[in-house]
């Protein structure tokens, strides 16, 4: 850490939204897309919606998604003139408050369709929205012969249908035979919709041709997080994980840290304190798998990680990097996101969008 020890809390989520900005370039080059948008949900990955919404438009993204109500009205708020699309949909009765602030949903079901259709019809005036075709997942969308009979109806006019949109289910997996399978289907329901856009590519499928259609909806990558895993990371990191060591102590063979004793010193050992836990998003799960880089060394927890509390092993590290104060990098100089996630029997998504309100946030750009 450059900065002094955070004063309010023990650890420091740093944001670089200079990294952001070259990962959405980066993203846009490689998916060959007419446009490129950001899904910016989970207040953008845990990234801020209100710091990282806006350098991406200053870019010169104009598209984004988000999954719910509330995180449009934030997005709207950053983004006074984007296209904001809301993918789960919208709860029913619910249509006046996306029309009211320009939120576009993505209708997966005819219900939703037809309660869209018929709110436009009342007010007037027609507003977009996307509709969502199930190629596979099995979890939000139309299925794809609903999706075939749908075309030609009034309905879709009616509802304001400018995207066609389907989600991969493995497009991080190399030659996995169902992404061509949901690729061909959704060419299929492109073929019945002439003139309307269409969106199937997200972080991983942007590397992938078969997966190429109008609008690129990276989210993920944006952040730093691997879209290729098993290869090397084309991704900048955008976030960095920094404490404050509280307190460094000796300890004898045999001796025990944390809660249940769980971790026992083998023969005399060096242990840090740093003053963060899972009531910050880091995972219990890393006990006994998750590190820290102290001194330019890999240090291995000991102990369980607790609610306000982790314990390093630092006997290691270079003496003069363990003193009141010293640096711990929890995610960083290394330690990426998604290396974090297997120490955590995790995924890197869940680190990033798990990471608390409670550190103290500096954005570089």
């Amino acid at each position: 850490m450059t900065e002094p020890t955070p004063i309010g809390h023990g650890g420091r989520l740093t944001v670089d939204l200079a990294a952001l900005r070259a990962n959405w370039r980066r993203l846009a080059l490689e998916a060959e897309c007419p446009e490129t948008a950001a899904v910016i949900k989970a207040d953008a990955y845990g990234c801020g919606i209100a710091r990282a919404a806006p350098a991406l438009w200053e870019e010169g993204c104009r598209t984004f998604f988000v999954a719910h109500l509330s995180e449009g009205l934030s997005a709207r708020e950053a983004l006074p003139e984007a296209a904001i699309y809301v993918l789960n949909g919208f709860p029913p009765g619910r249509a006046r408050a996306y029309r009211d602030a320009d939120l576009r949903p993505v209708l997966g079901s005819r219900d939703e369709v037809a309660e869209w259709a018929a709110a436009n019809r009342d007010a007037g005036t027609v507003r977009p929205a996307a509709l969502h075709v199930d190629t596979g997942m099995n979890r939000l969308g139309v299925s794809v012969p609903d999706a075939l009979a749908l075309a030609g109806d009034p309905v879709v006019a009616q509802a304001g249908i400018d995207l066609l949109m389907s989600h991969l289910v493995s497009a991080e997996v190399e030659h996995d035979p169902l992404t061509d399978h949901q690729a061909a289907e959704f060419a299929r329901v492109r073929a019945a919709y002439p003139g309307i856009r269409a969106s199937l590519a997200n972080s991983s499928g942007d590397f992938l041709a078969s997966c190429r259609a109008d609008l690129a909806r990276p989210g993920y990558a944006l952040y730093g997080g691997n879209p290729r895993p098993g290869r090397d990371n084309p991704m900048r990191p955008v976030v960095r994980l920094d404490a404050g060591i509280l307190q460094v102590r000796e300890v004898e063979a045999g001796a025990t840290a944390g809660y249940n004793a769980r971790w026992v010193a083998r023969g005399p050992r060096r242990l840090a304190t740093l003053s963060l836990g899972y009531a910050d998003g880091y995972p219990r799960s890393s006990t006994g798998r998750g590190e820290a880089v102290v001194g330019g060394v890999r240090c291995p927890f000991a102990g369980n990680v607790s609610m306000d509390l982790i314990i390093l092993d630092v006997s290691e590290a270079p003496r003069e990097a363990l003193h009141r104060g010293a640096p711990a990098t929890l995610i960083g100089d290394g330690l990426d996101l998604d290396t974090v996630g297997r120490n955590a029997g995790t995924i890197g998504y869940e680190i990033l969008t798990g990471l608390g309100r409670r550190y103290e946030r500096v954005y570089r750009d």
